[in-house]
């Protein structure tokens, strides 16, 4: 058994120690905000996020819920919205010896959802460690950082939260450190075999041996190529968009392909972004949104389940446990 705050602890040391940065480099980071605090007028500290201190990433939150509540059964989603929050009520009706005591979201609400631009400077150091210069990686991101800055805002935020807290149920989201796992279990995967990974199809092949990726194909959901073929040779290839908060700029496909990146590993992408990526002569392999997002959570979630803790999927989240039987 956990507690909130422990479930919330657990997750930003996580994605600390999974961030494809290093975690010596996100401490910096955080220190840095530290100092940049002390140097702010009273009245711009009264409005700073004190999470900041020690959360690197502002779309992970705690939204509702005493941190100090026990934590026996948590209902998982990739997507929270009303009628999940609705859903967790009537369980908890039925099932009332048994209660979901925690709702967590993959995909951020509240003030997370309207922080989520701020986790996109994690891009641009992961676009440096492909070998853009930092300078053009920084200027292209914060455009389109701006971008997507201006399209959250006028979002209702706190829709799903507000009845999470007239129904007195914690909810909580876990997006970056969950994307976090997800880059680095596929970055240290291509490394371990990019001797094999030879033509697109290899790596497509690849993919669909994760249980989550499985999955999705059947639910004609799976990893597909949107640019490229399965007979073009992969390249280097590039897992910078699975992490980040969401998207990054288009124009830096001409960047990533000059710098020697032969295949993107994507979760989802649009139409510009694929028109952008084959202008380029850049391979992408969409994996899967749901999928992929499962893949992190999973990876996360294996920690909840060996202290004991039941997971009840729902909202397109794929439950796979990693856990072996007889090893909690």
């Amino acid at each position: 058994m956990m507690t909130i705050k422990q479930i919330y602890n657990l997750a930003i040391s996580e994605g600390i120690k999974h961030d494809l940065r290093g975690a010596t480099r996100v401490r910096e980071i955080l220190k840095r905000v530290k100092e940049k605090y002390n140097k702010l007028s009273d009245e711009k500290k009264e409005e700073f996020d004190e999470d900041r201190f020690s959360n690197p990433y502002a779309d992970s939150r705690i939204y509702h819920g005493s941190p100090d509540a026990k934590v026996k059964k948590v209902m998982v989603g990739v997507d929270i919205d009303t009628g999940e929050v609705m859903l967790a009520n009537e369980l908890n009706r039925r099932s009332p010896n048994q209660p979901i005591d925690l709702i967590i979201a993959h995909h951020p609400l509240a003030i997370g959802l309207a922080g989520l631009h701020e986790v996109m400077e994690l891009q641009v150091e992961l676009l440096a460690h492909y070998g853009i210069p930092i300078n053009i990686a920084e200027k292209l991101t914060e455009q389109r950082i701006g971008q997507v800055e201006r399209g959250v805002s006028p979002i209702n935020h706190g829709q799903s939260v507000d009845v999470a807290r007239l129904l007195n149920i914690p909810i909580m989201s876990i997006h970056t450190p969950a994307d976090n796992h997800i880059a680095s279990y596929l970055y240290k995967e291509f490394k371990k075999r990019e001797k094999e990974l030879v033509y697109v199809e290899d790596v497509i092949n690849f993919l669909k041996t994760i249980p989550e990726y499985q999955a999705a194909v059947k639910q004609k959901a799976g990893p597909i190529i949107f640019a490229g073929s399965p007979n073009h040779f992969a390249g280097k290839i590039a897992v910078t968009e699975v992490t980040g908060g969401t998207d990054g700029a288009k124009e830096i496909y001409e960047r990533l392909a000059h710098a020697g990146i032969g295949t993107i590993i994507s979760m989802h992408q649009r139409e510009e972004w694929k028109d952008e990526a084959k202008k380029h002569h850049l391979n992408v392999i969409v994996a899967g949104h749901m999928a992929s997002d499962s893949l992190g959570l999973n990876l996360f979630l294996d920690n909840l389940e060996k202290k004991g803790i039941e997971i009840v999927p729902c909202s397109g989240f794929i439950r796979v446990s990693r856990i072996k039987k007889g090893k909690r």
